[in-house]
């Protein structure tokens, strides 16, 4: 039995105990509540791990697929992309080698870069909030998360709350809870705005707060008045009433908003996170125990880390592949995850690929070069959250002959290049868990604070919040959906808001992955029907999924569906240079 970490893509950083081939949840784990999530405990196994190298198509040994790579990688220009969804800390040592070899780094996300961009701005830092705090709360406002898929070991802290879902979507917690409010997508700007604004103009505010930690707030109240009622009442899709009952459950003095990824999915995400942080922070929800925003907070603050490297950079959310003769892509798959793959299928078609990863995909399919790359299960390592402030160590559980770690990968490349400098692997390690917190046998995050921006705002906890005082949205507008349709038509003018999700059954691109659009039976369609979706950036086919819960002006697709980022497009957020997959509507056409 080797205890040791799951390392999957998620906020909740589960210990594991494995034996031989079996995986089982720790029993002292604190959230695990005894069971493993879905991914781990069924796709996991299920998925089609890369088994052996390629070259052209050809399975050969890992020494002749490292000795090709080294090939291509000696070429003048070559492009590190970087996947998530296997996320331990060593595997960003391959900027190491870039490093030496003199290569190009990708900047940007596609996933939290304009959210956490937002919550900088304000905050100054983006902090992570304690589990305790969420526990100790009495209301929880979860807004555009679905507990239940992406952290579903935070269930249990919501327990005995009054609950406010917030969503586009009726997720399975909505349905439980004690006020959901179905907003239009792309709205929650809005609604935070005019939330503060009603706060303010009942005198609600907590001014002792406010005059301590956020003194412009008066200037933010001006700022949120340029803002008529009536118009983005309509915008979002709500009226006075609705308002009234959510400022009730805000009055109370311990309320934690849970804040999802969807919110932010957009240009003007960083506006969108920023108008949050400062609804809580016009009501006092910051810097005391059971108050705070919860957001994917920064797993890195605090640590030195010793893969941070100097080197060029270019979006990750519009990479120019072709701009390169080579493109090494690890544990990541471009093709089908980035915005507009018809641009990034053509644009990787004009260079050299070579693919580290684990599964096959999309991308690996395309390679010049497949390298296999050991899962979490076969490697050492150290594993953050983006949570909470924990800290595990990942030991081997099980060898394989097979594959790459991502040390051995770069220990290769080192050696075959002629290349000094890298250490032992365990130094690495070290490195990381020396900078770490030891309390009662566990390890944390050298940032580790149970209650965050009791002191004020800042790296160093002295300053004011500061307050979006602009906004600009020049995003058109299109009218809205007619509520009711009588008969089908076979094709339809009218644009739909393209929602896209995490699925409780994939990990972004791996594991289980359906053709499923989800919408309303208004429409006329038939259950898995097959309908096509298409925009100015591409269309895609899908089976319809009829559900009454779905807003007649949208439909959803889960983000792993195959064909889905055909109809995204590769434009950048305003701020954190971070994908806009939210700023999407399509067409619906029956087959």
């Amino acid at each position: 039995m080797i205890n040791t970490a799951c390392c999957l893509d998620c906020p909740d950083v589960c210990d594991i105990e494995v034996n031989g081939d079996k995986i089982s949840h720790s029993s002292t784990h604190p959230t695990s509540n005894g069971t493993l999530c879905s991914l781990l405990n069924r796709e996991f196994s299920k998925a089609q791990q890369i088994k052996k190298a390629r070259v052209d198509g050809v399975e050969v040994s890992l020494d002749e697929a490292l000795l090709e790579s080294f090939k291509l990688l000696s070429l003048p220009k070559k492009l590190l992309w970087r996947g998530s969804g296997n996320m331990g800390v060593m595997s960003e040592i391959t900027n190491l080698l870039f490093s030496k070899i003199g290569g190009t780094l990708t900047k940007g996300s596609l996933c939290d870069g304009a959210g956490d961009a937002g919550i900088i701005a304000g905050r100054g830092v983006n902090r992570l909030l304690p589990y305790e705090s969420i526990e100790k709360a009495e209301v929880v406002v979860v807004w555009g998360k679905n507990i239940s898929v992406t952290a579903s070991h935070l269930m249990p802290y919501l327990e005995g709350k009054k609950l406010v879902v917030i969503d586009p979507i009726k997720t399975k917690i909505a349905s439980n809870a004690d006020l959901f409010i179905q907003i239009k997508p792309r709205s929650d700007i809005y609604l935070a705005i005019l939330l503060a604004r009603f706060v303010m103009i009942a005198g609600d505010e907590d001014k002792e707060f406010l005059k301590k930690f956020a003194p412009s707030y008066e200037e933010y109240y001006e700022f949120t008045r340029t803002f008529r009622i009536k118009a983005p009442l309509e915008h979002i899709g709500i009226d006075l009433d609705v308002i009234g009952h959510l400022l009730v459950f805000l009055q109370n003095p311990k309320v934690v908003h849970i804040v999802g990824n969807g919110v932010q999915k957009y240009s003007i995400g960083a506006e969108v996170l920023r108008a949050i942080d400062a609804l809580a922070v016009v009501c006092g929800h910051f810097g005391k125990v059971g108050c705070g925003v919860s957001f994917m907070g920064n797993s890195r603050l605090g640590f030195i880390n010793p893969f941070e490297v100097k080197l060029p950079k270019v979006s990750k959310v519009a990479t120019p592949f072709e701009k390169f003769d080579v493109v090494l892509v690890q544990n990541g798959n471009p093709v089908a995850s980035m915005p507009n793959s018809s641009r990034v299928k053509e644009s990787l078609q004009k260079t050299k690929l070579i693919y580290f990863g684990v599964y096959e995909n999309e991308t690996s399919q395309m390679a010049d070069i497949v390298i296999p790359a050991s899962n979490f299960l076969q490697k050492n390592d150290v594993r953050l959250s983006y949570a909470n402030h924990d800290v595990k160590i990942v030991h081997k559980a099980m060898e394989s002959d097979s594959s790459l770690s991502e040390y051995e990968f770069c220990h290769a490349m080192f050696k075959t290049f002629g290349l000094d400098g890298l250490l032992d692997e365990q130094y690495y390690i070290d490195f990381w868990l020396n900078q770490t917190q030891k309390i009662e046998g566990k390890l944390y995050s050298p940032t580790k604070n149970d209650c965050p921006y009791s002191d004020g705002f800042g790296e160093e906890g002295d300053e004011d919040f500061e307050f979006m005082d602009d906004f600009d949205d020049d995003f058109l507008d299109i009218k809205a959906l007619r509520k009711a349709r009588k008969q089908l038509k076979s094709s339809s003018d009218e644009e739909l808001w393209l929602i896209t999700v995490k699925s409780k059954h994939s990990l972004n691109t791996q594991f289980k992955r359906d053709h499923r659009v989800f919408i309303h039976p208004s429409f006329g369609f038939n259950e898995s029907q097959k309908v096509k979706l298409s925009n100015e950036w591409g269309e895609a086919i899908f089976e319809v999924s009829l559900d009454s819960t779905m807003r007649e002006d949208s439909v959803l697709v889960y983000n792993s569906a195959f064909g889905v980022n055909n109809l995204t497009p590769d434009s950048i957020s305003n701020e954190g240079e971070s994908a806009c997959y939210g700023d999407v509507k399509v067409k619906i056409e029956g087959l």
